[in-house]
């Protein structure tokens, strides 16, 4: 975990990477669930047979931004604030969904503090590129580029 406490130590981090997380284990449970949260109900995530048949994956997927969504989950296990009045999203310049993740994938991120500027009055804004990775595979399935502000 690195923990920050200071606009200053947030700009001396910048270049290096946090992490990487713990494992988080993707299950049908989870993917089902977020399929009625968001309706997005398509057979290659919540039909585990007809995926199996049919999908060029082998078997059901999770959505891309079910994928995306752990993201503050997983970078809480890797970055910490102390002394942070407030910590809001900012969004995201840039998604990439690089493959799947397959139900039962095991995933978690590594992210490098690329950017950290002054927003006045004791506030930052922080930009990271979190690449997600699944146990087992060279390759990553989602690199993002995510910005938050922070206020100290």
């Amino acid at each position: 975990m690195q923990t920050f406490t200071s606009i200053e130590a947030l700009k001396a981090f910048q270049g290096k990477e946090a992490g990487p997380s713990d494992w988080h284990l993707v299950t049908q449970q989870e993917v089902n669930l977020f399929a009625e949260a968001t309706g997005d109900r398509q057979w290659i995530h919540v039909d585990p047979e007809r995926a199996r048949r049919e999908s060029p994956f082998g078997g059901p997927v999770a959505h891309g931004f079910l994928t995306l969504s752990l993201l503050p989950m997983l970078m809480a296990q890797i970055t910490g604030f102390e002394g942070v009045r407030a910590r809001v999203n900012y969004g995201l310049n840039r998604v990439r969904f690089t493959g799947p993740v397959p139900v039962g994938a095991k995933v978690r991120v590594r992210a490098v503090l690329e950017h950290v500027a002054d927003e006045g009055q004791g506030g930052v804004k922080v930009t990271w590129t979190v690449t997600f990775e699944t146990e087992g595979s060279a390759r990553p399935v989602c690199v993002a580029e995510s910005l938050a502000k922070l206020y100290f």
